[in-house]
């Protein structure tokens, strides 16, 4: 029974066979005749999207399941809802608020479970942006990644994801926003080089890939202004990009156009967020291919 909670739950041969896995354009049926739980806490455009095709195209049956329709701990528990859904599917993936559903979902050990997001992470995210690197570049050893803004659970798995492949990482963030040093220790471990800022400019500076994420993310609403103020220098506009030279644009998406990033870059030839959201399906279909086929 194998889970992914964080991108490092693979090792980096297996992270690298999961990525030539997506690449794929004969997928293997593992899930023929099988279904696959979707349960969203938060809704996602592409998160959705991106599994009940990847789940579709390796034979499978996708449900969709609302939060409101379980009701995590509150209509049933993570516990009871997790060993209900066993008995039906192959496997169950979840987009949550707490790091800690997905937690205990695979701690029951009764169905291989997907961090479709937490609080703490974003796997599936982290394969398919690697994945639109070595798409563009050959490679993500050696290439440098510059991401601007709040050091959060994006940030994080494509620390790691970058890390195991070689990669370095440089982090521009205002000083309380920055990561601590118990998760930098973590990105270092993965032999990866972590970089941490506060300029913007010197964190582009050379760079191959420039990276935004939203300055306020579902669940921080309350602290809108507060963090439009503080991130007010780390927007990604055309000033930036040109000090980055000829680097791409990723954002894992919904950008919040003329917040953390400008409609100039989004739209620009530099731009590969369109890539990058269609990567989501090609990366999901990979994982399940690896985790529900070869494991199995």
């Amino acid at each position: 029974m194998r889970h992914l909670l964080e991108i490092d739950d693979l090792t980096v041969d297996e992270l690298v066979h999961v990525l030539a896995l997506a690449q794929s354009d004969d997928p293997p049926q593992v899930l023929a005749g099988k279904g696959m739980a979707l349960v969203f806490e938060k809704p996602s455009l592409r998160t959705r999207n991106s599994m009940e095709m990847a789940v579709f195209q390796l034979g499978g049956h996708p449900v969709y399941i609302q939060g409101s329709e379980v009701g995590l701990d509150d209509r049933e528990s993570v516990e009871d809802v997790t060993n209900t859904l066993a008995g039906f599917h192959a496997a169950l993936g979840a987009r949550v608020f707490e790091h800690d559903k997905v937690e205990r979902m695979a701690a029951l050990d009764v169905i291989p479970v997907v961090n479709l997001l937490s609080d703490a992470a974003h796997p599936m995210q982290a394969l398919a942006d690697v994945l639109t690197i070595i798409e563009e570049f050959g490679s993500v050893e050696g290439r440098t990644i510059a991401y601007v803004g709040d050091s959060n659970n994006v940030t994080r798995s494509l620390g790691l994801a970058v890390g195991m492949l070689g990669g370095v990482l440089r982090i521009a963030s205002p000083t309380d926003y920055s990561f601590g040093e118990d998760d930098l220790a973590r990105l270092r471990s993965t032999g990866g080089e972590v970089h941490t800022m506060v300029d913007p400019y010197e964190a582009v500076d050379g760079c191959d890939v420039v990276y935004s994420d939203v300055f306020t993310s579902m669940g921080q609403e309350a602290e809108s202004k507060i963090r439009l103020e503080a991130f007010a220098d780390y927007q990604v506009n055309g000033d930036l990009m040109r000090a980055a030279g000829d680097a791409v644009f990723l954002h894992c998406l919904p950008a919040h156009r003329g917040e953390e990033v400008t409609d100039e870059v989004v739209d620009s030839p530099a731009s590969r967020v369109w890539k990058l959201a269609e990567n989501r399906m090609h990366a999901a279909r990979g994982y399940l291919a690896f985790a529900l086929g070869e494991l199995a």
